[in-house]
């Protein structure tokens, strides 16, 4: 049986003229964490871009498959039905929409291109309201504009109480420990662990190994100058703290 959730191959990208991607070779298998450390400008937020399709980025060569499939060839939102998931480093406010109103829709859209009937209202609010206990957010959010006045902490929960409502088979999470204290980190972290499955994988970006004191990741890379120029395990964390990444 093939556990290969997601493979990349000698990928290349760049944004206007300027290459960032230099070759990316990448394989996620069922059930891992991966974490992608590495400096300002490295190309980390470039590679979580491009795997959800971006269109400010541009693919000049080669492959990505996800779940036997051709990522490059779905758009956008085909891979979001698909089983991909990106929480943004800077989430986006979006006023006047309600997150139930958002979450009912993105969950029926896929539930739509899966050829399923919408969810039914009484399981949707058990559903969100398990989902937002998990990760310590108040009922009354619920009613809330999509990040409208939230704090950072409180848009990076949101982040992942929308991770948890969809369920994704693969997790892209962009540096979202950005600007977290102690408390909203292990809160983010927890949900995150909690959803993590032997079916379900992630990809952690971050510049920092406090968050990978919560979420322990199984694989570790180091990504430079658009390439990744160091794989191994924890003990990658532990050189990059003592000694920077300008030693690879």
């Amino acid at each position: 049986m093939n556990d290969i959730l997601l493979e990349i191959k000698d990928l290349h990208a760049k944004a206007g003229e300027k290459e960032i991607l230099r070759g990316i070779n990448l394989t996620i298998r069922k059930g891992e964490i991966h974490a992608v450390m590495g400096p300002n400008g490295a190309g980390k937020s470039t590679l979580s871009a491009v795997l959800t399709g971006k269109p400010s980025y541009e693919v000049t060569s080669g492959s990505v498959t996800f779940m036997g499939r051709d990522l490059l060839g779905l758009k956008p939102e085909e891979r979001a039905w698909a089983g991909l998931f990106l929480s943004f480093q800077y989430p986006v406010e979006i006023p006047g929409v309600s997150i139930t109103n958002f979450m009912k829709t993105a969950i029926n859209s896929r539930r739509k291109a899966q050829g399923l009937e919408p969810m039914k209202a009484g399981d949707f609010l058990k559903l969100m309201k398990e989902k937002m206990a998990l990760v310590q957010m108040k009922p009354e959010f619920a009613r809330r504009e999509v990040n409208v006045g939230f704090s950072g902490g409180e848009k990076k929960r949101n982040e992942i109480f929308q991770m948890a409502m969809l369920d994704p088979s693969l997790a892209i999470l962009d540096e979202t420990d950005s600007g977290l204290d102690v408390d909203a980190l292990r809160i983010v972290a927890d949900g995150v662990n909690s959803l993590h499955t032997p079916e379900k994988s992630a990809i952690v970006i971050t510049h920092y190994q406090k968050l990978l004191e919560y979420v322990r990741p199984d694989i570790v890379h180091v990504l430079k100058e658009g390439r990744i120029v160091r794989t191994g395990g924890r003990e990658i964390v532990e050189m990059i703290e003592k000694d920077g990444f300008e030693q690879f």
